[in-house]
């Protein structure tokens, strides 16, 4: 099996800049085994990808590449931290999704963050998850993903 970072390669992605925090936090903090990182929004060179409501202004399938762009987001902070070859596996994925009323898709929408830890970490990628829908989002985005990745021989 190849390493996160082969898998990367062979992917064709470059995982990007760590975004700066927003606020009075930290990207990614390690406990233990265990890297948790803050909640990542689909920023791309520092500035928002899309604004809006998932189920308005922003359909299932814009909202799903977005929820891949955070999940990047959320590996380069655990790249920075400890390496992207120290992860042994995806322990859980939680996803916000700013809904617009009655959209009830954010399954749909955080499969986007699944299916790429999937691509790159394997059956490893396999995690728990929830989907939540909320009104608003930090700058206005449709999407905010956390990732809680646990690390290899610790």
């Amino acid at each position: 099996m190849a390493t996160p970072s082969e898998r990367l390669d062979q992917l064709g992605i470059t995982l990007p800049a760590v975004p700066a925090p927003a606020g009075s936090y930290i990207s990614a903090r390690r406990s233990g085994s265990l890297v948790f990182t803050a909640g990542q929004v689909p920023l791309v060179d520092g500035k928002p990808a899309a604004l809006g409501k998932v189920g308005a202004e922003i359909s299932i399938e814009e909202a799903s590449a977005l929820a891949r762009i955070c999940a990047l987001n959320a590996l380069a902070a655990v790249d920075a931290l400890v390496g992207i070859d120290a992860v042994a596996g995806v322990v859980k994925v939680v996803g916000f999704v700013a809904s617009a009323p009655g959209f009830t898709d954010q399954p749909k929408v955080i499969n986007g963050a699944s299916d790429l830890l999937g691509e790159i970490f394997g059956d490893a990628g396999r995690h728990a998850r929830s989907a939540v829908g909320v009104a608003e989002l930090p700058l206005g985005v449709p999407v905010e993903v956390e990732v809680v990745v646990e690390l290899a021989g610790s």
